[in-house]
């Protein structure tokens, strides 16, 4: 059995995607770049704010400077508006409340900025008493460098074989891989189920009542 769960935030745990792509439209009117269908972002998403905003700009103007000055929009918008069309996935609450009753640890991990995260967490989910809740802060690599799965594990230890990290992308994938703890690839996210296989996810979920089901499974070593 899976001692703690790691989560990935965005096409995950929540349907963020009509609140980003609004933010980052936003921020591309006010320093004047054509907006995008709101159908484009889930392949914009995934690495941070930083690289969101600088998929969405035009080939030509994606550089440091552009992306810092439509960051701030960004920020400027989404802190007022993060949770205007956000929702979670079906079935979310109800299998976060079961890990909860099963004494299953659960975490957080994002590349979204860490007040958006905490932002969304506790206006979502206060109910759920979560070991750690982690975005993007200066100075910590985003992900797929694991340091932020080495970061929850440093504040609710687990052996690796008892962690479970789960995701809805190749980034995510590969996060788990590079902290060397077992992944779940969600097919309800952003992005493809191919993108899952190729980054070699351990297992693929259809709906999140097998995220139990897999937390459940017995180990190779008996637990302790």
């Amino acid at each position: 059995m899976k001692h703690i769960v790691i989560f990935d935030l965005d096409g995950t745990l929540l349907n963020t995607i009509d609140d980003l792509g609004a933010a980052t439209n936003f921020a591309l009117r006010e320093c004047s770049y054509p907006e995008h269908n709101l159908a484009s972002y889930p392949m914009f998403v995934g690495n941070g704010v930083s690289r969101l905003i600088e998929r969405a700009l035009p080939e030509d103007e994606r550089n440091p400077e552009n992306v810092l000055r439509l960051r701030e929009k960004f920020t400027e918008y989404y802190d007022v508006h993060c949770a205007d069309l956000t929702q979670p996935y079906p079935g979310i609450k109800e299998m976060l409340h079961t890990l909860q009753e099963m004494g299953v640890r659960m975490a957080v991990a994002s590349n979204k900025y860490q007040e958006a995260v905490e932002k969304l967490i506790n206006n979502f989910f206060p109910e759920i008493e979560w070991s750690a809740i982690e975005g993007q802060k200066e100075g910590v690599p985003v992900k797929p460098d694991p340091s932020i799965v080495f970061e929850i594990l440093a504040k609710s230890p687990a052996r690796k074989s008892k962690v479970l990290y789960v995701g809805d992308s190749g980034v995510d994938m590969e996060t788990a891989r590079r902290a060397c703890v077992d992944s779940a690839g969600v097919t309800w996210g952003f992005r493809p189920v191919k993108e899952l296989r190729d980054y070699h996810a351990d297992n693929i979920v259809n709906s999140p009542e097998e995220i139990i089901t897999i937390v459940k499974r017995p180990g190779l070593e008996l637990d302790s």
